[in-house]
């Protein structure tokens, strides 16, 4: 009896373990910015006049916008740089466009350490409702600030952003908890119009194809390769049976035969397949259904627009 509690303990505590470690969900979404789709957006700022173009600092902001459409981002930055340093101190509102079209490329190009310190350390942190990329800026400025994990500036912005937008900040908490697998969250964004067009049939979708860690660990647990055979895995799954298998015979035959030693290492081997087959199929149902939830909610996402990128309302 004492043995087989002993045998029984780490299994239980192992099953225990695997199963919280295996509902850590974290899957991977992501957007992409198309030439197409940046080029009909509209400029946030009126078109420059025929006397601006004719100057240095207005051509130079010319080349910027060009290589922005195209979404060569570092030749545009470098252009908008350039019309920064040549516009004329008098320039108040074309440097802060600058300014703000050099935060844009550091945004599209994911350089989110650099979109806060151009917003920190430059005159956009002083602009208002009125100047024209202000709902733009606080979208970038949150996303910024959620991408560096920083919460409680991302939830300034996002008080802001619901005080003057409030349909913007739905649609950011709705991107959060697609974005975060934050079930709880998306079960009541289900359950509440207009959202629950949308929500309700990817969740529907997601639990009539997802797998249970659980029940991988468990079939995993009685015949080993079980689980893998559940998840679809039928290779993973004859191997881990065929090793098991043959461990457990070397095991017995060595035992049988009165070579103690011999069995001792063969069962300790077999215990670390058999233990290690179970957190696996636990590991492998978890990311089974992180692919599911990522080739469901990435179009979704894209065609709803609901990331942050695609909340904005101009380009360059």
């Amino acid at each position: 009896m004492n043995r087989l509690c002993f045998l029984l303990a780490p299994l239980l505590l192992l099953l225990g373990a695997c199963h919280r470690n295996c509902g850590e969900f974290s899957p991977e979404l992501d957007y992409a910015v198309q030439d197409k789709y940046l080029q009909q957006l509209p400029a946030p700022f009126p078109p420059l006049s025929e006397s601006e173009r004719q100057q240095d600092w207005g051509r130079e902001y010319a080349i910027g916008v060009g290589f922005s459409k195209q979404l060569d981002l570092y030749q545009a930055m470098t252009a908008f740089k350039r019309a920064e340093i040549l516009t004329p101190k008098e320039g108040t509102e074309r440097l802060l466009e600058m300014r703000y079209e050099i935060l844009l490329c550091y945004y599209f190009g994911h350089k989110y350490s650099d979109v806060i310190f151009e917003f920190e350390h430059g005159a956009l942190r002083n602009v208002t409702p009125a100047f024209p990329a202000f709902h733009d800026l606080l979208v970038i400025l949150y996303d910024s600030y959620q991408n560096l994990s920083d919460e409680d500036k991302a939830q300034h912005i996002f008080e802001l952003i619901h005080s003057h937008y409030p349909a913007t900040a739905e649609n950011l908490e709705l991107s959060r908890a697609f974005s975060s697998a934050d079930f709880s969250q998306l079960h009541l964004f289900s359950e509440t119009p207009p959202t629950n067009t949308t929500v309700k049939p990817f969740l529907d979708s997601y639990y009539a194809e997802r797998k249970s860690p659980r029940t991988a660990q468990l079939l995993n647990t009685f015949i080993p390769g079980a689980g893998y055979f559940y998840l679809g895995q039928p290779q993973s799954g004859t191997t881990a049976l065929l090793l098991n298998g043959l461990f457990i015979w070397a095991a017995y035959h060595f035992y049988h035969h009165g070579q103690i030693a011999a069995g001792t290492i063969f069962t300790s081997f077999e215990l670390g397949w058999y233990f290690g087959g179970i957190f696996g199929a636990g590991l492998e149902a978890k990311y089974y259904n992180e692919r599911i939830y990522e080739r469901l909610a990435n179009p979704l996402m894209n065609n709803q627009r609901l990331f942050p990128a695609l909340m904005l309302r101009y380009g360059f």
